[in-house]
């Protein structure tokens, strides 16, 4: 048996099979762990959708920005943006059956796997973590969310996760402000400052660092006790100088590649454009 993590697929469902098929991928005897982003700017989210349903137990993912901006344009709590290829999966005659299968999905999910050097801990998240969550705390944090997002008032949630304030974390913070800057750390983040705050609209590769920020896996204390697994930010093409911690979202929809890590020997598939 091998787990596989995948960068973000992004409704790009031809690749992902290609790619799953040079792993040598099978799901009745390996594991896919999917970093978030499924669905929107690729052409196929729909097919994406319900072939990682029915994967059933064989697939683990979290959810990411355009999963949730997705499951939100669902419940006709956000408007739709220019950039959204989110038709052929509202218009679907399934599209309720995949939208409820997606709401239920975790934010962040953590598991030791049995690799070449041992037992090792991996904590798979779309976006990051803030500098002073351990690995407890983001998981229980995440946990806050999941259970918001598959509750009864799950539709004032995905109305209310929109917006950058509050910018950093605060244990105090309480109703849709605590949830939704919990959210932007798990799905948005990529540079904060040391307190962590966080800078959402830029978006580019570390050169753009704002002043007084660095990229949150510089500041996060969660490695070297668990390995992260990450997408989301696919201009720093994969590269985040520590071994700890794993970038696999390397841009496919905006011409890069489609990165999968096997994790028992950390060997990378890839599939082009």
């Amino acid at each position: 048996m091998s787990t596989y993590a995948i960068g973000d697929i992004q409704g790009c469902y031809k690749p992902l099979k290609r790619l799953l098929k040079l792993a040598g991928f099978s799901p009745a005897r390996d594991r896919l762990w999917c970093v978030g982003d499924l669905v929107n700017r690729g052409p196929r989210s729909a097919d994406t959708l319900r072939y990682l349903q029915d994967l059933g137990p064989a697939v683990r993912p979290v959810l990411g920005n355009h999963d949730l901006h997705f499951l939100a344009l669902h419940e006709g709590r956000a408007p739709r943006r220019g950039k959204d290829t989110l038709d052929d999966l509202l218009q679907a005659p399934d599209c309720g059956d995949l939208a409820r299968w997606l709401r239920r999905q975790p934010l962040a999910h953590y598991e030791e796997v049995e690799t070449r050097k041992g037992r090792e801990g991996f904590f798979m998240v779309h976006a990051g973590v803030a500098p002073s969550w351990s690995l407890k705390t983001a998981l229980k944090l995440a946990g806050e969310v999941e259970r918001a997002l598959q509750g009864p008032g799950y539709r004032a949630y995905l109305k209310a996760m929109y917006g950058d304030t509050p910018d950093r974390w605060r244990g105090g913070l309480e109703g849709k402000e605590r949830l939704r800057v919990i959210t932007n750390y798990l799905t948005r983040v990529r540079f904060c400052d040391k307190a962590g705050r966080m800078h959402l609209q830029v978006k580019e590769g570390y050169r753009a660092a704002p002043k007084g920020c660095k990229p949150w896996f510089k500041l996060q204390r969660i490695t070297p006790a668990a390995s992260i697994l990450f997408g989301h930010w696919a201009a720093i093409e994969g590269r985040t100088g520590s071994k700890h911690v794993i970038a696999l979202d390397t841009g496919y929809v905006w011409g890069g590649a489609l990165t999968m890590l096997r994790l028992e020997d950390r060997k990378k598939f890839t599939v082009s454009p």
